[in-house]
Protein backbone atom coordinates (compact mmCIF):
# COMPACT_ATOMS: atom_id res chain seq x y z
CA UNK A 1 0.00 0.00 0.00
CA UNK A 2 1.29 3.45 -0.85
CA UNK A 3 1.96 5.43 2.32
CA UNK A 4 0.01 8.66 2.73
CA UNK A 5 0.38 11.38 5.30
CA UNK A 6 -2.64 12.84 7.05
CA UNK A 7 -3.01 15.16 9.99
CA UNK A 8 -6.14 15.86 11.99
CA UNK A 9 -6.33 19.65 12.25
CA UNK A 10 -7.95 21.41 15.16
CA UNK A 11 -9.73 24.47 13.82
CA UNK A 12 -9.28 27.41 16.19
CA UNK A 13 -11.29 30.63 16.08
CA UNK A 14 -9.07 33.65 16.66
CA UNK A 15 -10.39 36.95 17.92
CA UNK A 16 -10.10 39.77 15.42
CA UNK A 17 -9.64 37.61 12.29
CA UNK A 18 -9.23 39.93 9.28
CA UNK A 19 -11.26 39.89 6.07
CA UNK A 20 -9.94 41.04 2.70
CA UNK A 21 -10.89 44.53 1.58
CA UNK A 22 -8.35 46.12 -0.75
CA UNK A 23 -4.74 45.71 -1.94
CA UNK A 24 -2.23 47.90 -3.77
CA UNK A 25 1.34 47.09 -4.74
CA UNK A 26 4.19 49.31 -5.89
CA UNK A 27 7.00 47.34 -7.56
CA UNK A 28 10.58 48.56 -7.98
CA UNK A 29 13.33 47.52 -10.39
CA UNK A 30 15.50 46.00 -7.65
CA UNK A 31 13.55 42.90 -6.57
CA UNK A 32 11.50 44.84 -4.04
CA UNK A 33 7.91 45.94 -3.63
CA UNK A 34 5.78 47.96 -1.24
CA UNK A 35 2.50 46.21 -0.45
CA UNK A 36 -0.46 48.11 0.99
CA UNK A 37 -3.54 46.26 2.19
CA UNK A 38 -6.70 47.28 4.00
CA UNK A 39 -8.84 44.62 5.64
CA UNK A 40 -12.00 44.78 7.71
CA UNK A 41 -11.49 43.66 11.30
CA UNK A 42 -13.77 42.96 14.20
CA UNK A 43 -12.24 43.93 17.56
CA UNK A 44 -13.64 43.27 21.01
CA UNK A 45 -12.93 45.24 24.15
CA UNK A 46 -9.88 43.90 25.94
CA UNK A 47 -6.62 42.20 24.94
CA UNK A 48 -6.67 39.88 21.93
CA UNK A 49 -4.64 38.53 19.01
CA UNK A 50 -5.23 39.98 15.57
CA UNK A 51 -4.11 37.88 12.60
CA UNK A 52 -3.21 39.10 9.12
CA UNK A 53 -2.45 36.03 7.03
CA UNK A 54 -1.55 35.37 3.40
CA UNK A 55 1.19 38.01 3.36
CA UNK A 56 4.36 37.73 1.27
CA UNK A 57 6.79 35.01 2.35
CA UNK A 58 9.74 37.44 2.05
CA UNK A 59 8.23 40.35 3.97
CA UNK A 60 10.69 42.58 5.81
CA UNK A 61 9.20 42.56 9.33
CA UNK A 62 10.97 45.80 10.24
CA UNK A 63 9.08 47.61 7.47
CA UNK A 64 5.57 46.66 8.63
CA UNK A 65 3.38 49.67 9.41
CA UNK A 66 -0.14 48.94 10.79
CA UNK A 67 -2.76 51.66 11.13
CA UNK A 68 -6.38 51.55 12.30
CA UNK A 69 -8.56 53.85 10.22
CA UNK A 70 -11.15 54.35 12.97
CA UNK A 71 -10.91 54.89 16.72
CA UNK A 72 -7.09 54.67 16.53
CA UNK A 73 -6.67 56.38 19.90
CA UNK A 74 -8.70 53.64 21.60
CA UNK A 75 -6.67 50.71 20.23
CA UNK A 76 -3.11 50.02 21.34
CA UNK A 77 -0.75 47.60 19.60
CA UNK A 78 1.23 45.79 22.30
CA UNK A 79 3.25 43.34 20.17
CA UNK A 80 3.87 42.53 16.54
CA UNK A 81 5.06 39.16 15.23
CA UNK A 82 5.80 37.64 11.85
CA UNK A 83 5.08 33.89 11.83
CA UNK A 84 6.66 32.09 8.89
CA UNK A 85 7.21 28.56 10.25
CA UNK A 86 4.86 26.92 7.75
CA UNK A 87 3.26 23.52 7.84
CA UNK A 88 5.14 20.72 6.07
CA UNK A 89 5.40 16.98 6.59
CA UNK A 90 8.85 17.08 8.18
CA UNK A 91 8.07 20.06 10.40
CA UNK A 92 4.87 18.43 11.64
CA UNK A 93 6.62 15.17 12.39
CA UNK A 94 9.60 16.87 14.04
CA UNK A 95 7.19 18.45 16.54
CA UNK A 96 6.10 14.93 17.57
CA UNK A 97 9.52 13.37 18.19
CA UNK A 98 9.29 11.58 21.54
CA UNK A 99 5.50 11.61 21.42
CA UNK A 100 2.90 9.03 20.45
CA UNK A 101 1.59 8.85 16.89
CA UNK A 102 -0.85 6.49 15.21
CA UNK A 103 -0.33 4.46 12.04
CA UNK A 104 -3.47 3.39 10.19
CA UNK A 105 -3.30 0.41 7.84
CA UNK A 106 -6.05 -1.29 5.84
CA UNK A 107 -6.70 -4.95 6.71
CA UNK A 108 -7.99 -7.73 4.48
CA UNK A 109 -11.57 -7.08 5.62
CA UNK A 110 -11.06 -3.38 4.76
CA UNK A 111 -11.45 -2.33 8.37
CA UNK A 112 -8.69 -0.01 9.61
CA UNK A 113 -5.88 -1.53 11.65
CA UNK A 114 -4.61 1.17 14.00
CA UNK A 115 -1.32 0.85 15.88
CA UNK A 116 0.46 3.38 18.07
CA UNK A 117 4.09 4.04 18.85
CA UNK A 118 6.63 6.64 19.87
CA UNK A 119 8.18 8.66 17.06
CA UNK A 120 11.97 8.46 17.45
CA UNK A 121 13.33 10.19 14.33
CA UNK A 122 12.41 11.71 10.98
CA UNK A 123 15.97 12.25 9.68
CA UNK A 124 16.41 10.13 6.57
CA UNK A 125 13.14 8.32 7.24
CA UNK A 126 10.54 7.67 9.92
CA UNK A 127 11.58 5.58 12.93
CA UNK A 128 8.89 4.43 15.42
CA UNK A 129 9.17 2.36 18.62
CA UNK A 130 6.12 0.16 19.22
CA UNK A 131 6.47 -1.92 22.39
CA UNK A 132 9.82 -3.68 22.19
CA UNK A 133 10.10 -3.27 18.41
CA UNK A 134 11.81 -0.54 16.38
CA UNK A 135 9.95 -0.01 13.10
CA UNK A 136 11.61 1.71 10.14
CA UNK A 137 9.33 3.45 7.65
CA UNK A 138 6.01 2.10 8.98
CA UNK A 139 3.55 1.39 6.19
CA UNK A 140 0.22 3.18 6.36
CA UNK A 141 -1.28 6.55 7.07
CA UNK A 142 0.27 8.54 9.91
CA UNK A 143 -2.28 10.35 12.06
CA UNK A 144 -1.42 13.21 14.41
CA UNK A 145 -3.91 14.37 17.05
CA UNK A 146 -3.61 18.10 16.35
CA UNK A 147 -1.65 20.85 14.65
CA UNK A 148 1.37 21.65 16.85
CA UNK A 149 1.73 25.14 18.24
CA UNK A 150 3.87 27.54 16.25
CA UNK A 151 3.13 26.20 12.76
CA UNK A 152 1.17 28.21 10.21
CA UNK A 153 -0.64 27.31 7.03
CA UNK A 154 0.43 30.66 5.48
CA UNK A 155 2.91 33.41 6.40
CA UNK A 156 1.08 35.53 8.96
CA UNK A 157 1.48 38.87 10.69
CA UNK A 158 0.00 38.89 14.19
CA UNK A 159 -0.56 41.72 16.62
CA UNK A 160 -1.41 41.63 20.30
CA UNK A 161 -3.82 44.54 20.66
CA UNK A 162 -5.64 46.13 23.56
CA UNK A 163 -8.92 47.89 22.82
CA UNK A 164 -11.09 49.97 25.13
CA UNK A 165 -14.16 49.46 22.89
CA UNK A 166 -15.90 46.97 20.64
CA UNK A 167 -15.42 48.14 17.07
CA UNK A 168 -15.90 47.11 13.47
CA UNK A 169 -12.76 48.65 12.07
CA UNK A 170 -10.47 48.79 9.05
CA UNK A 171 -6.79 47.91 9.42
CA UNK A 172 -4.39 49.48 6.92
CA UNK A 173 -1.07 47.62 6.68
CA UNK A 174 1.95 48.38 4.51
CA UNK A 175 5.16 46.38 4.27
CA UNK A 176 8.12 45.84 1.99
CA UNK A 177 8.91 42.47 0.48
CA UNK A 178 11.54 41.00 -1.80
CA UNK A 179 10.93 38.28 -4.35
CA UNK A 180 9.02 40.43 -6.82
CA UNK A 181 10.41 42.70 -9.52
CA UNK A 182 9.62 44.21 -12.86
CA UNK A 183 11.47 45.28 -15.95
CA UNK A 184 10.65 46.64 -19.36
CA UNK A 185 10.97 44.65 -22.58
CA UNK A 186 10.78 46.25 -25.99
CA UNK A 187 10.25 44.91 -29.49
CA UNK A 188 11.48 47.12 -32.34
CA UNK A 189 10.35 46.14 -35.86
CA UNK A 190 12.33 47.93 -38.59
CA UNK A 191 11.05 48.31 -42.15
CA UNK A 192 12.92 46.83 -45.10
CA UNK A 193 14.50 50.21 -45.96
CA UNK A 194 15.75 50.68 -42.39
CA UNK A 195 14.24 54.17 -42.12
CA UNK A 196 11.20 53.64 -39.88
CA UNK A 197 10.29 51.25 -37.08
CA UNK A 198 7.36 50.23 -34.90
CA UNK A 199 7.94 49.75 -31.18
CA UNK A 200 5.99 47.86 -28.53
CA UNK A 201 6.94 48.02 -24.87
CA UNK A 202 5.95 45.42 -22.29
CA UNK A 203 6.05 45.54 -18.51
CA UNK A 204 7.28 42.14 -17.30
CA UNK A 205 6.46 41.34 -13.65
CA UNK A 206 8.06 38.31 -11.97
CA UNK A 207 6.34 37.36 -8.73
CA UNK A 208 8.27 34.91 -6.55
CA UNK A 209 7.30 36.62 -3.27
CA UNK A 210 5.29 33.70 -1.90
CA UNK A 211 1.76 35.06 -2.28
CA UNK A 212 -0.71 36.37 -4.85
CA UNK A 213 -2.08 39.90 -5.11
CA UNK A 214 -5.70 39.68 -6.21
CA UNK A 215 -7.41 42.54 -8.01
CA UNK A 216 -4.59 44.89 -7.01
CA UNK A 217 -3.90 48.51 -7.80
CA UNK A 218 -0.55 48.36 -9.56
CA UNK A 219 2.20 50.97 -9.65
CA UNK A 220 5.73 50.62 -11.02
CA UNK A 221 8.72 52.78 -10.07
CA UNK A 222 11.44 53.26 -12.69
CA UNK A 223 14.76 54.46 -11.33
CA UNK A 224 17.71 53.29 -9.28
CA UNK A 225 16.40 53.39 -5.71
CA UNK A 226 19.10 52.97 -3.06
CA UNK A 227 18.56 50.21 -0.52
CA UNK A 228 20.75 48.84 2.27
CA UNK A 229 21.40 45.41 2.51
CA UNK A 230 16.24 32.76 -8.32
CA UNK A 231 13.55 30.56 -8.23
CA UNK A 232 12.25 28.61 -11.28
CA UNK A 233 9.63 30.34 -13.40
CA UNK A 234 6.47 28.27 -13.48
CA UNK A 235 3.95 30.13 -15.60
CA UNK A 236 3.70 32.93 -18.12
CA UNK A 237 0.71 35.17 -18.70
CA UNK A 238 0.28 37.91 -21.24
CA UNK A 239 -2.22 40.73 -20.86
CA UNK A 240 -2.80 43.27 -23.58
CA UNK A 241 -3.75 46.77 -22.61
CA UNK A 242 -7.43 47.71 -22.42
CA UNK A 243 -8.79 48.56 -25.84
CA UNK A 244 -10.49 51.78 -24.83
CA UNK A 245 -12.24 53.95 -27.35
CA UNK A 246 -9.62 56.71 -27.50
CA UNK A 247 -6.70 54.21 -27.55
CA UNK A 248 -5.07 55.76 -24.49
CA UNK A 249 -2.22 53.80 -22.92
CA UNK A 250 -2.87 51.22 -20.22
CA UNK A 251 -0.38 52.99 -17.91
CA UNK A 252 -0.35 56.57 -16.72
CA UNK A 253 3.09 58.09 -16.14
CA UNK A 254 4.32 60.91 -13.92
CA UNK A 255 7.47 62.12 -12.22
CA UNK A 256 7.82 60.94 -8.63
CA UNK A 257 10.67 62.15 -6.39
CA UNK A 258 13.70 61.71 -8.71
CA UNK A 259 12.14 58.69 -10.44
CA UNK A 260 9.21 57.95 -12.73
CA UNK A 261 6.01 56.22 -11.72
CA UNK A 262 3.79 54.17 -14.01
CA UNK A 263 0.29 53.40 -12.77
CA UNK A 264 -1.95 50.80 -14.39
CA UNK A 265 -5.34 52.34 -15.11
CA UNK A 266 -7.17 49.22 -14.03
CA UNK A 267 -6.73 46.58 -11.37
CA UNK A 268 -4.79 43.40 -12.06
CA UNK A 269 -4.21 40.06 -10.35
CA UNK A 270 -0.56 39.03 -9.92
CA UNK A 271 -0.41 35.35 -9.08
CA UNK A 272 2.29 33.63 -7.06
CA UNK A 273 5.08 32.07 -9.19
CA UNK A 274 3.91 33.91 -12.29
CA UNK A 275 5.44 36.09 -14.98
CA UNK A 276 2.88 38.62 -16.15
CA UNK A 277 3.33 40.91 -19.13
CA UNK A 278 1.26 44.03 -19.75
CA UNK A 279 1.69 46.26 -22.77
CA UNK A 280 2.53 49.82 -21.74
CA UNK A 281 3.66 51.57 -24.93
CA UNK A 282 3.04 51.20 -28.64
CA UNK A 283 4.16 53.55 -31.41
CA UNK A 284 4.44 53.35 -35.20
CA UNK A 285 6.55 55.02 -37.88
CA UNK A 286 9.43 56.04 -35.62
CA UNK A 287 12.29 57.49 -37.70
CA UNK A 288 15.40 55.37 -37.18
CA UNK A 289 18.96 55.61 -38.46
CA UNK A 290 21.38 52.76 -38.89
CA UNK A 291 25.01 53.65 -38.12
CA UNK A 292 28.30 51.79 -38.45
CA UNK A 293 30.88 52.53 -35.75
CA UNK A 294 34.53 51.52 -35.49
CA UNK A 295 36.07 52.05 -32.06
CA UNK A 296 39.39 50.24 -31.89
CA UNK A 297 39.59 50.86 -28.14
CA UNK A 298 36.52 48.61 -27.64
CA UNK A 299 36.70 46.06 -30.45
CA UNK A 300 38.28 45.12 -33.76
CA UNK A 301 34.80 44.91 -35.28
CA UNK A 302 32.63 47.53 -36.91
CA UNK A 303 29.45 47.61 -34.83
CA UNK A 304 25.95 48.12 -36.20
CA UNK A 305 23.64 50.45 -34.29
CA UNK A 306 20.10 51.70 -34.65
CA UNK A 307 19.38 55.19 -33.35
CA UNK A 308 16.13 57.04 -32.67
CA UNK A 309 14.96 59.95 -30.52
CA UNK A 310 12.40 59.43 -27.77
CA UNK A 311 10.32 62.46 -28.68
CA UNK A 312 6.66 63.30 -29.20
CA UNK A 313 7.50 64.30 -32.77
CA UNK A 314 8.59 60.69 -33.33
CA UNK A 315 5.32 59.34 -31.81
CA UNK A 316 7.06 58.63 -28.49
CA UNK A 317 7.97 61.08 -25.72
CA UNK A 318 7.20 58.84 -22.73
CA UNK A 319 10.13 58.24 -20.33
CA UNK A 320 11.35 54.73 -21.14
CA UNK A 321 12.33 52.43 -18.25
CA UNK A 322 15.53 50.46 -18.66
CA UNK A 323 15.18 47.02 -20.19
CA UNK A 324 15.99 44.72 -23.07
CA UNK A 325 15.13 45.80 -26.60
CA UNK A 326 14.88 43.16 -29.34
CA UNK A 327 15.22 44.28 -32.94
CA UNK A 328 13.74 42.58 -35.99
CA UNK A 329 13.62 43.61 -39.63
CA UNK A 330 11.06 42.94 -42.31
CA UNK A 331 12.22 40.76 -45.18
CA UNK A 332 9.48 40.62 -47.79
CA UNK A 333 6.52 39.30 -45.78
CA UNK A 334 8.51 37.92 -42.82
CA UNK A 335 10.05 39.50 -39.75
CA UNK A 336 13.57 38.33 -38.86
CA UNK A 337 15.53 38.87 -35.64
CA UNK A 338 18.70 40.97 -36.10
CA UNK A 339 19.92 41.66 -32.55
CA UNK A 340 19.16 42.87 -29.05
CA UNK A 341 20.60 45.26 -26.51
CA UNK A 342 19.93 46.75 -23.08
CA UNK A 343 18.88 50.37 -22.78
CA UNK A 344 19.12 52.45 -19.62
CA UNK A 345 16.37 54.66 -18.20
CA UNK A 346 15.74 57.13 -21.03
CA UNK A 347 14.13 60.52 -20.51
CA UNK A 348 11.81 62.05 -23.07
CA UNK A 349 13.56 63.76 -25.98
CA UNK A 350 16.74 61.76 -25.30
CA UNK A 351 18.48 59.72 -27.99
CA UNK A 352 18.42 55.92 -27.89
CA UNK A 353 21.24 53.85 -29.38
CA UNK A 354 20.69 50.13 -29.82
CA UNK A 355 23.69 47.92 -30.56
CA UNK A 356 22.41 45.10 -32.78
CA UNK A 357 25.71 43.34 -33.58
CA UNK A 358 28.84 43.45 -35.73
CA UNK A 359 28.95 44.04 -39.46
CA UNK A 360 29.76 40.98 -41.55
CA UNK A 361 31.00 42.90 -44.62
CA UNK A 362 32.60 46.01 -43.14
CA UNK A 363 35.81 45.63 -41.14
CA UNK A 364 38.30 47.96 -39.53
CA UNK A 365 41.99 47.82 -38.65
CA UNK A 366 44.02 50.25 -36.56
CA UNK A 367 47.81 50.24 -36.27
CA UNK A 368 50.28 52.60 -34.65
CA UNK A 369 52.76 53.68 -37.31
CA UNK A 370 55.08 55.88 -35.27
CA UNK A 371 55.92 56.75 -31.66
CA UNK A 372 58.24 59.37 -30.16
CA UNK A 373 58.79 60.08 -26.46
CA UNK A 374 60.51 62.93 -24.63
CA UNK A 375 60.84 64.11 -21.05
CA UNK A 376 57.54 66.01 -21.05
CA UNK A 377 55.85 64.99 -24.27
CA UNK A 378 55.15 62.13 -26.64
CA UNK A 379 53.88 61.79 -30.20
CA UNK A 380 51.92 58.92 -31.76
CA UNK A 381 50.78 58.31 -35.33
CA UNK A 382 47.98 55.94 -36.35
CA UNK A 383 46.64 54.43 -39.54
CA UNK A 384 43.03 53.23 -39.68
CA UNK A 385 41.87 51.11 -42.62
CA UNK A 386 38.20 50.43 -43.33
CA UNK A 387 37.31 47.64 -45.77
CA UNK A 388 33.86 47.41 -47.38
CA UNK A 389 32.85 44.14 -49.09
CA UNK A 390 29.30 45.33 -49.80
CA UNK A 391 28.01 46.22 -53.25
CA UNK A 392 26.94 49.60 -51.88
CA UNK A 393 28.80 52.55 -50.38
CA UNK A 394 28.77 52.87 -46.58
CA UNK A 395 29.66 55.52 -44.01
CA UNK A 396 31.58 54.54 -40.88
CA UNK A 397 31.93 56.64 -37.76
CA UNK A 398 35.53 56.15 -36.54
CA UNK A 399 35.89 56.83 -32.82
CA UNK A 400 39.30 57.56 -31.28
CA UNK A 401 39.94 58.01 -27.56
CA UNK A 402 42.86 60.18 -26.46
CA UNK A 403 44.93 59.52 -23.32
CA UNK A 404 43.12 60.91 -20.30
CA UNK A 405 46.08 61.97 -18.15
CA UNK A 406 47.67 64.66 -20.34
CA UNK A 407 47.03 67.53 -22.73
CA UNK A 408 46.81 66.56 -26.38
CA UNK A 409 46.66 68.08 -29.83
CA UNK A 410 46.15 66.61 -33.30
CA UNK A 411 49.14 67.83 -35.31
CA UNK A 412 48.40 66.05 -38.58
CA UNK A 413 45.30 64.36 -40.02
CA UNK A 414 44.29 63.10 -43.44
CA UNK A 415 40.56 63.64 -42.91
CA UNK A 416 38.36 66.07 -41.07
CA UNK A 417 37.40 65.11 -37.51
CA UNK A 418 35.02 66.40 -34.85
CA UNK A 419 36.03 66.81 -31.23
CA UNK A 420 33.19 65.33 -29.14
CA UNK A 421 34.62 65.94 -25.67
CA UNK A 422 37.95 66.37 -23.88
CA UNK A 423 39.21 62.90 -24.88
CA UNK A 424 37.15 61.79 -27.89
CA UNK A 425 37.33 62.59 -31.58
CA UNK A 426 35.33 61.12 -34.47
CA UNK A 427 36.04 60.77 -38.19
CA UNK A 428 33.04 60.27 -40.47
CA UNK A 429 34.46 58.13 -43.28
CA UNK A 430 32.81 57.18 -46.57
CA UNK A 431 33.90 53.78 -47.83
CA UNK A 432 33.07 52.92 -51.47
CA UNK A 433 31.52 49.62 -52.43
CA UNK A 434 34.00 46.71 -52.62
CA UNK A 435 36.82 49.04 -51.65
CA UNK A 436 38.60 50.54 -48.68
CA UNK A 437 39.31 53.93 -47.12
CA UNK A 438 42.25 55.00 -44.97
CA UNK A 439 42.54 57.76 -42.41
CA UNK A 440 45.76 58.75 -40.66
CA UNK A 441 46.47 61.17 -37.83
CA UNK A 442 49.19 62.18 -35.40
CA UNK A 443 48.58 63.27 -31.83
CA UNK A 444 51.02 65.02 -29.53
CA UNK A 445 50.73 64.70 -25.74
CA UNK A 446 52.24 67.17 -23.24
CA UNK A 447 52.48 66.76 -19.46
Amino acid sequence: MKKRFICALSLLAFAGQTAFADVAITIYNNNRALVKETREVSIKEGVQTLEFDDVAAYVDPTSVLPKFLKDASKIEILEQNYDYDLVSKNKLLSKYIGKTISVIRASDDKRPNISSGTLLSVNGGIVVRSGSKIILEPQGEISLPQLPDGLRLKPTLTWLVSSSIDTENVLDVSYQTSGISWNADYVLAVDDKETFADITGWVTINNQSGTSYDDAKLKLIAGDVNTVSAAPLKSLRYEQKDKVADNEAAFGEKSFYEYHMYELKRKSTIKENEIKQIEFISANKIPVKKTLVFNAADSDNVTVNLEFVNSAANNLGLPLPKGKIRVSKYDADSLEFVGEDLIDHTAKDAAVTVLTGNSFDVKGERIRTNYKSGSSSSEESYKITLKNSKDADVTVNVVEIMQGYSQWKITDNSAKFEKKDSHRIEFLMKVPANSESVVTYTVKYNW
